[in-house]
């Protein structure tokens, strides 16, 4: 009141109703605006509704919500478990086998192959399980972990990384096993330094003191501390039922490697276009050069400070900074969880010399065959050379050559742009594939490669193609 008596002097003696009528219509106004939002890079930083009344909405639109991605993955996909006779991740987990993707109703691979990207594109015949995958639910986005390391960690530590609105889509058949196997270039003499045990605040220590150094453990340390991030945090637009200490590195890179956790890329705005991801496998980060889903990124330092403050927020630090960010410090911090990082190696593969090739001694027909293949008439080493399986480039695989521009439950599916060569060794044991997760086996990305560089390979070839990655 008194505000307002100051209003009225000020003002030639304004009424309060005459007042108020002036702020009714400002309101309006302010709302008209609100509601022909421009198009924005940041996220809403204030909440519009208390978190109680957005746990109870996204609750109850979940299983729809699922539903329709899990109905996407059966048109796309033969999600069957078939794993292929005697071969397995180092732990003994089977590798899927076989094309899964569907073809359009009549379409054989081969007749794809003979066509041009026009042809397919114009006749509608590209996969569906070719174009990008979409994340659960796209128009939200955020990182979503595996029913089964939710379980694990909520068993080891008590934190719960259950999202109230969303699931994971994919069957676990066709993650990595878990746990995975982790094993160091310091140390290949005692093989999975894990042993067989998912590595948390709870058990590292006992595991690896007296193999790292104190730098080392430090660096191990917080790559398993949870910090906040996007979805779990403290705040009311958090996405777990409860107030929330954070996520960990490991909870996507379990074991220096991957549970195929998703989530979008923080980098490409408006939502639609953001890219899906596949969390990639840390194994071998010492001999890449390139990180960050754009790939600016030229060492794992930067990559680790970079995660902290931005990717853990969709790549936006405003709201980061409301949510928590964890500031690094760079000369101890980051330094120490990078020079952990640079130990973690690959896989053995017992089939290859000191050149990365197949021992003939030790290969077979199948597998010699198939490496002929991949060096010369799948031209997959111009992008994947020896010894590492990756050239440390990006590459722009133009696939929107194959089909019209189309939105998928929420994502745009249009140009990739450039994605990043990365490392084939130990593959058999990081699927699913390309940057995205669309890729479900080996074979599924051979067909793919097969159109997409026009190499044409045979039946024979394909198969023999994939017997010896899987020696890599």
């Amino acid at each position: 009141m008194t505000g307002l008596r100051r209003f009225n002097g000020l003002r030639g003696g304004w009424s309060i109703a005459a007042v108020a009528v002036l702020l009714t219509g400002a309101a309006g106004c302010f709302l008209a605006v609100a509601q022909e939002q421009p198009a924005s890079s940041y996220a809403p930083v204030v909440a519009q509704e208390k978190f109680e009344v957005t746990l109870a909405r996204m609750a109850a639109a979940k299983p729809a919500i699922m539903k329709r991605q899990m109905d996407l993955l059966n048109e796309r996909y033969d999600l069957s478990d078939r794993a292929a006779a005697g071969v397995a991740m180092s732990r003994g987990k089977g590798v899927q086998e076989g094309v899964r993707v569907q073809l359009p109703a009549g379409a054989a691979w081969q007749d794809l192959a003979a066509l041009t990207p026009a042809q397919i594109k114009e006749r509608g015949l590209w996969p569906r399980g070719f174009l990008p995958l979409p994340h659960p639910n796209h128009a939200e986005g955020g990182m979503v972990f595996p029913q089964h390391h939710i379980d694990e960690i909520k068993r080891q530590t008590g934190v719960d990384l259950t999202r109230f609105d969303l699931d994971y889509d994919l069957p676990i058949h066709f993650l990595p096993e878990y746990p995975p196997a982790m094993f160091l270039t310091t140390r290949p003499d005692l093989g999975d330094v894990s042993q067989g045990k998912v590595v948390t605040i709870d058990n590292y220590f006992e595991l690896f003191n007296g193999i790292l150094n104190p730098k080392q453990l430090e660096g191990l340390r917080l790559l398993i501390t949870p910090f906040p991030q996007q979805q779990f945090n403290q705040t009311e637009d958090r996405r777990s039922a409860r107030p929330h200490r954070g996520v960990t590195c490991f909870d996507c890179h379990v074991n220096g490697h991957s549970n195929a956790t998703t989530h979008l890329v923080g980098d490409i705005r408006p939502q639609e276009f953001r890219h899906g991801l596949d969390t990639p496998s840390l194994r071998g980060v010492n001999i890449q050069r390139l990180f960050g889903s754009q790939r600016a990124l030229k060492s794992i330092e930067d990559f680790t400070e970079f995660e902290q403050r931005a990717a853990y927020f969709d790549g936006d630090p405003v709201i980061a900074t409301k949510k928590g960010v964890n500031i690094l410090e760079r000369g101890s911090q980051v330094h120490f969880m990078a020079e952990f990082q640079a130990l973690l190696d690959f896989p053995p593969a017992p089939k290859l010399d000191v050149f990365g090739k197949l021992d003939e001694g030790l290969a077979s027909e199948a597998e010699l065959r198939g490496q002929e293949v991949f060096f010369t008439k799948g031209r997959c080493a111009e992008c994947h050379p020896a010894p590492y399986y990756t050239d440390n480039l990006m590459h722009n695989l133009r696939a929107e050559r194959f089909f019209a521009p189309q939105m998928v439950n929420g994502r745009m599916a249009s140009a990739d742009g450039p994605i990043k060569t990365f490392p084939l060794r130990g593959i058999k044991e990081s699927p699913p594939y390309l940057h995205d997760r669309r890729l479900l086996t080996l074979e599924d990305t051979v067909e793919f490669f097969n159109l997409v560089t026009d190499t044409k390979l045979s039946e024979q070839e394909k198969a023999d193609l994939v017997a010896f990655m899987r020696c890599l």
